[in-house]
Parts: C-alpha cells; sequence; structure tokens
C-alpha cells in the first residue's frame, strides 16, 4: 500500500521524501506481453493524441463532490494542454464510474474509442486528511496500468492533480511528467513607461499565482535552482545592481553580492553550489562564477567582446553562452572551468539567450533575423538547428523539468505574455497570467 503524507507548510516540496519507504503500490499491477503494451510514443515530430477517458472521480461523500471535480478537472487540463492526450468528451461516456473498486464495462469505453481510462475517489478522513485514489486502465486490454493512493490536507488538493497528471503521463509516455513544477516570472503592470515590475511564482498552468516582490525596485532574470526551490535574481534598487537568493519555503533573501557595473542573467551551476554571471567592465562583459559558500569569485572568460547568458549543461561539466567575438551574437560552448570556447550556431542572423535541456540533448536559444525574434533549439554539438516559432517579438527561453516543453515570452506590441510550445514545433498555447508576464524559469519538480 502506497502511502504519501503531505506536510502542512504552505508549500509541501520534497516528494523524494515523501515516497521514502512506499511499497509496490496500492493495487496489484497487471502484466502484460511486452509488445502490447499501452504507450505513446512523443519522440516523433507528429504525435496524434491519445483519446483517454477522464470521468469526474467519485466523492465518498456529496461534502467531497466539488474537490473530486476539481481534481478530475486539472488532470484533465494538464493533459490536454501537453497536447499528447485527447480528452473524450464527458457526454459520450456510457458508463457512469459509480465504484472504483469494480472493474470498468471496457466493451463501453472501447465502444467510444477511449484507449485509456482513468478511474478515482476522493474521501475525507477522520483525522480531517484527504485521501485520493486513482487507477489507469489499458481499455483495449482490458486491464490495469497503475495505481497509487495519496493523503494531503484539503487545501493540497491540486497538487495532487498535478501529481496523479504526471503518473498518468509517465505511464503512458515513459517520460517524465512536468505538471508538478511551478514558474517565476516577472510580472508586469503599469503604463508602459512606467511599469511596475515584481516576481511572482506560479503553478506551471496559471494556477496559485504568489507575488515574491513588492515592486519597490526593478527585478530581472529570475532563475531557479536545478536542485532545490530556491531562485537567484537580479534587482536594481538604490546604487549597483545586486545579486539575491530567495528561498521559495522559507522566503529568506540573501545578497549574493553587489557588483561594480552591470550585471547579467545569473544561473545556478547543476549542485546549487554556485552562481555563475556575466559582468560588464568598460566596454565588454566577461563570464564569472562564485562559490556560494566561500563568496569566491573565479574569471572564466576574457576577451574584448561581450560574452553573456551563461548556462551550464546538467552534468556541470560545460557551459554555453552568447558572445559577439565573432562579430554577432552567436552561441559558444567552453568547459565550466574556462578554457578554448567552440562557437555552435550558424545558422541564420543572431541567436541569444542559450539555455541547457535538462535532459543535456539540445539548447534553446532567442534568435533574431530580418526583424523577427524566434524561439529554436539545437544540439549541443550545433547540429540539428530548429525553429519552433517566429514573430515580432520572442525571447527567453525556459525548459519544463522533463526538457519536453519550453516556455517563453511574446511582446506583441502591447506587453509580453507567456506561451508554451513542445520541442517538437507543436502545441503552442498562451499561459494566463493576471497581467503582463515576461522572463519566465521553469522548476525543477517539486519532489
Amino acid at each position: 500500500m502506497t502511502r504519501i503524507d503531505f506536510p502542512t507548510a504552505p508549500f509541501p516540496l520534497n516528494r523524494r521524501r515523501l515516497l521514502a519507504g512506499a511499497g509496490a503500490g496500492m493495487l496489484a499491477l497487471a502484466t502484460r506481453p511486452a509488445n502490447a503494451v499501452l504507450r505513446l510514443d512523443i519522440t516523433q515530430g507528429n504525435v496524434q493524441p491519445m483519446p483517454i477517458a477522464l470521468p469526474d472521480f467519485v466523492a465518498g461523500t456529496p461534502t467531497e463532490g466539488d474537490v473530486a471535480r476539481n481534481v478530475s478537472s486539472v488532470i484533465t487540463g494538464n493533459l490536454q494542454r501537453s497536447g499528447l492526450f485527447a480528452p473524450i468528451n464527458p457526454q459520450a461516456f456510457i458508463e457512469k464510474i459509480v465504484n472504483t473498486d469494480a472493474v470498468p464495462r471496457f466493451t463501453d469505453w472501447r465502444t467510444i474509442n477511449a484507449q485509456a481510462l482513468v478511474t478515482g475517489r476522493m474521501t475525507k478522513q477522520g483525522d480531517g486528511r484527504l485521501k485520493a485514489e486513482f487507477r489507469l486502465w489499458d481499455v483495449f486490454a482490458g486491464q490495469q496500468l497503475d495505481g497509487k493512493q495519496y493523503f494531503t490536507t484539503p487545501d493540497n488538493w491540486r497538487r495532487i492533480a498535478h501529481i496523479i497528471s504526471d503518473a498518468i503521463y509517465e505511464r503512458l509516455t515513459g517520460e517524465k511528467g512536468y505538471f508538478d513544477s511551478r514558474v517565476v516570472f516577472v510580472d508586469e503592470t503599469g503604463p508602459k513607461e512606467r511599469r511596475i515590475k515584481r516576481l511572482a511564482i506560479m503553478d506551471q498552468d496559471g494556477a496559485g499565482v504568489r507575488y515574491i516582490t513588492r515592486g519597490d525596485d526593478l527585478v530581472l532574470t529570475p532563475r531557479f535552482n536545478p536542485s532545490t526551490q530556491e531562485i537567484t535574481y537580479m534587482s536594481y534598487g538604490q546604487g549597483d545592481p545586486r545579486v539575491y537568493l530567495l528561498n521559495i519555503e522559507t522566503g529568506q533573501r540573501e545578497i549574493v553580492g553587489n557588483f561594480p557595473g552591470m550585471t547579467f542573467a545569473p544561473r545556478f551551476s547543476p549542485d546549487g553550489q554556485r552562481v555563475i554571471m556575466s559582468l560588464q567592465q568598460g566596454g565588454n562583459a566577461n563570464l564569472f562564477v562564485m562559490d556560494l559558500r566561500s563568496k569566491q569569485t573565479t574569471r572564466l572568460t576574457d576577451t574584448p567582446a561581450i560574452d553573456t547568458s551563461p548556462c551550464y549543461s546538467p552534468d556541470g561539466s560545460r557551459i554555453c553562452f552568447e558572445s559577439d567575438r565573432g562579430g554577432t551574437q552567436q552561441i559558444y560552448v567552453m568547459a565550466a572551468t574556462g578554457g578554448p570556447a567552440q562557437r555552435i550556431s550558424f545558422g541564420e542572423g543572431q541567436h541569444s539567450t542559450p539555455v541547457w535541456s535538462p535532459r543535456g540533448d539540445y539548447i534553446a536559444f532567442t534568435g533574431q533575423t530580418r526583424g523577427q525574434f524566434s524561439i529554436g533549439i539545437l544540439k549541443p554539438d550545433g547540429s540539428g538547428e530548429r525553429l519552433l516559432t517566429s514573430g515580432f517579438h520572442n525571447e527567453g527561453p525556459s525548459f519544463a523539468p522533463n526538457g519536453r516543453v519550453l516556455m517563453f515570452f511574446r511582446d506583441q506590441g502591447g506587453g509580453p505574455n507567456l506561451f508554451t510550445i513542445d520541442v517538437t514545433g507543436r502545441n503552442e498555447q498562451k499561459v494566463p497570467t493576471p497581467s503582463f508576464a515576461s522572463d519566465p524559469a521553469w522548476s525543477p519538480l517539486l519532489s
């Protein structure tokens, strides 16, 4: 029996700890021949979405009805927005799920062409906690693929929905999900010439927006620690720009340092022990890395060019960055300790804001040519360059934790908004935010 207890803090974050000691699952997993596994291949450029039936979760009592419907709605929304699943209209359902312990009538679900079926139940326990259960079924094989149960406080129902969404996604695609994650971004309000910019954080689907800064100072380039729920960002207040560290769980803020001149785009190393940044000195800018424990700074580049926007590879061995050392902004890769750098971008126009995928397979970038701003990807050796989307002004790509989706911002004249797109170039979607939004940074999975 899998039992997961969430702490009552506003942002319960460590699923690895919560899963410790979990058994093989609440429900026995059916076995089936390896060549008959229901699996959606998402490595191809044109994926036909899988028809999936997602009836509302059953409520233990009428008072749990709203939360059961809400959980079902969030799961449906997550899977549909991924572009990989096609939830079937509930009006087409023949069987009404009233007992999640019973085997579904698979013929009824085959009739409406459902390939997968999710059933679930929400019940309130005597101690006030919420119990969430789900089962994932292969309709045509008539077998169960997965089943788990979770215990949490009632206010964490949305996280439960994201975790169940990830479990379904992973079981049917073979890839890790990304729904139980958050995005930090710059919220922009007020007239264009006097914009108030605040740091804000939200769930990856745009829900639960919370403001981190008050808007007293200009804030830029928030970036997540790849291993924890901590961000680094720049703030322009009185005097020189400052680089801050902010712990999302505790709200504690720490100054990394005050830097003379301009500071650009600080990012964490994969282990979270260092921050790499670009410092401007005179007419050029070079890359520096700071050890967060000793506060010692090491210079990595020393050129008369502008080197900026550094980002570590997932294993921490290399760095990609943008530089105009060749005459125009292009992407370069070098060892994390410095040394010779190799140019990898040779497509048309300029290439900037590189960011390495968590999978290590791609580097995303902002491309600019003939007045068009594009979001693209290329492999770390420079091959396979592809533009995913183009427009008047697209900028600032950030990868989802599984490396399959990118978020970026687009300003079409009135103000910037956030969008997502798959690495195949499919499924571009606008992300809802309370006002204008820019510079998104995707968190690692909350667990």
